[in-house]
């Protein structure tokens, strides 16, 4: 039943799309279907709708588009001419505030957020004795409203905040993006959370909806990002990191709220991204977006967001666009010593050969010449083109995280590939990781907390083995990883964090925002051009500019329309 908050939407949509995307004029709502609680609740459930029907496969709300500026990815495709503007986002160059892209993810988040906000309006004129869960649905909706917002934070930086549910068509129109500091914008997005941690329930019957431990995790991770203040005007630079938003992560990270959920760590890594029903909503996924399939739909409720990752194999997944391709520089990070142990600072001096010593998590991240596709050996992937639909220019490997084995029953075509397997918006592991990293930059004497909580990753990465048990034996990779047994400084242990995040989190679109918020982004990815530039000639012309390239610029159309409210972003965007 994991579907039922987004596939009901299909059933009541006819009732509800006079309320949908556009807003609704205030005093237009009837006051006898304020009293029917059935139209609370389509109006609810269009709210959640929106955000599986408003998504595209180049505008999906899991981010994987924009996340191809990361070191973790190519864009991949055809060539580079093959999404061209995205092309442009994954070298940093020739980027324009014209650009479509950049404008339709804009939008397509903004009607999210309306449809949230047209629900909102209804639930906040219903009479509580005839719909009793009335504040726990507004706990959600502001959660969603939440959501919403932060994707385009970390997009945009300098965005519209649209936190009154009440107003008017007309006021729409003098909102500006520039009305608060980066600092306030953070403390919206968290004040919303924080309605939804103090109204939610810790279990949900429907697994769509948020609980209280995923409002915790979510305001965490937003004290997080506001911790690193940003806070001058004409730049991207973090200025100072806030002690205080620092202790809140602490608080919201606490272990009692999550196990009080039922939440804590899948013993096997790869269980987090297997389709099958046993495995969905499993006890590490705090939320998730929900997919299906066999749901009385033509092609089920299925995630069509992500159809461009799947790759091209003939007669098996024909069409498949082959986009966002785990990069060399990302294999190379999983490279381990005989220790077991990252290799830091000079992980990319080789590329990864079958015969290095690896972290488990290599091979259930990512798909490798001569290694089975999604664990699969009647798929075996190899260097020539047919493993690549740009014939090597975006190089051989595929990400496995987003993808489902061919032969399991999981794999949809419809105008392209789809799946009805989750997307986890955020995970346990992402609470253990922001836990530690605020106890490491607090400096008060808990590292060993922090660099436990990052060896219980590492343990279970060593136990993540189902999947491949047979993989030393059969293809000759040499699995080794082992946890962190000295003792060690803040420098140390912020390292081992940072480095435990990319290799936690690889591909599911968390790298390149983690960059821009410690402010490592134009160290990295200048590192990261010029070592990949002698072999992948796509980066022989990138170049990140510091203070323009941490942001998407505010589209054009968008500050066009707004009479001059709107401002740009820093850096000189034309």
């Amino acid at each position: 039943m994991k579907n039922i908050i987004y596939g009901l939407f299909l059933l009541i949509a006819a009732s509800a799309c006079s309320f949908l995307d556009d807003q609704t004029p205030q005093g237009t709502l009837d006051n006898d279907k304020l009293k029917d609680p059935a139209y609370v609740d389509n109006l609810v459930i269009s709210a959640y709708a929106v955000w599986i029907t408003a998504e595209d496969i180049n505008s999906s709300f899991s981010l994987w588009n924009y996340d191809v500026r990361s070191d973790d990815a190519y864009k991949g495709g055809n060539g580079t001419e093959d999404g061209d503007v995205f092309h442009s986002l994954e070298i940093s160059t020739g980027i324009m505030t014209t650009a479509w892209n950049i404008n339709d993810i804009w939008q397509r988040l903004y009607n999210a957020i309306s449809r949230v906000n047209t629900a909102l309006e209804l639930l906040a004129q219903t009479d509580e004795n005839l719909y009793p869960q009335k504040y726990q649905r507004i706990g959600e909706m502001r959660f969603l409203r939440a959501h919403g917002h932060f994707l385009l934070k970390q997009l945009f930086k300098k965005i519209v905040f649209v936190v009154d549910e009440n107003i008017s068509p007309d006021e729409y129109n003098y909102l500006s993006n520039n009305t608060y500091t980066n600092d306030e914008g953070w403390q919206l997005i968290a004040d919303d959370f924080q309605f939804a941690y103090d109204n939610l329930p810790a279990v949900q019957a429907d697994k769509g909806r948020p609980t209280r431990a995923a409002a915790a995790a979510y305001l965490a991770k937003t004290y997080l990002y506001k911790a690193y203040r940003q806070d001058d005007s004409a730049t991207n630079q973090v200025t100072s990191i806030d002690a205080e938003d620092l202790k809140k992560v602490v608080m919201y990270t606490e272990e009692s709220i999550m196990t009080a959920g039922g939440f804590g760590l899948e013993p096997d890594f790869n269980n987090n991204f297997r389709p099958e029903q046993e495995y969905e909503n499993g006890v590490e996924s705090l939320w998730a977006m929900q997919y299906s399939m066999n749901d009385g739909t033509k092609n089920g409720n299925c995630n069509w967001s992500t159809g461009l990752i799947v790759p091209n194999i003939p007669g098996v997944t024909d069409g498949g666009c082959d986009f966002y391709k785990p990069s060399q520089n990302l294999v190379n990070a999983f490279r381990t010593d005989e220790n077991g142990h990252p290799l830091f600072d000079s992980f990319n001096d080789e590329d990864y050969e079958m015969s290095d010593y690896a972290d488990p998590r290599l091979f259930l991240t990512v798909g490798m010449p001569g290694l089975p596709y999604e664990f699969n050996a009647k798929f075996m992937l190899d260097r020539i083109s047919l493993c690549s639909l740009s014939n090597g220019t975006y190089g051989y490997y595929v990400t496995l995280k987003h993808n489902v084995d061919p032969d399991s029953g999981y794999l949809i075509k419809g105008s392209w590939w789809g799946t009805p397997m989750n997307h986890i918006v955020i995970r346990y592991a992402d609470v253990l990781l922001m836990r530690a990293e605020a106890l490491i930059q607090l400096d008060d004497g808990r590292t060993d907390e922090a660099v436990s909580l990052i060896n219980r990753l590492r343990k279970r990465a060593k136990a993540s083995i189902g999947s491949i048990s047979n993989y030393e034996a059969d293809y000759g990779v040499h699995l080794n990883i082992r946890p962190y047994d000295g003792t060690y400084g803040k420098d140390e242990a912020l390292r081992m964090l940072k480095f435990e995040r990319r290799l936690e989190l690889a591909m599911e679109s968390d790298r390149f925002f983690d960059l821009v918020r410690w402010g490592d982004a134009k160290e990295v990815l200048t590192g990261y051009y010029a070592g990949e530039a002698d072999d992948c000639n796509i980066y022989s012309n990138a170049s990140f500019t510091a203070d323009k390239n941490e942001y998407l610029p505010i589209p054009y159309s968008q500050i066009a329309a707004s009479d001059g409210r709107y401002v740009q972003n820093c850096g000189g965007w034309e």
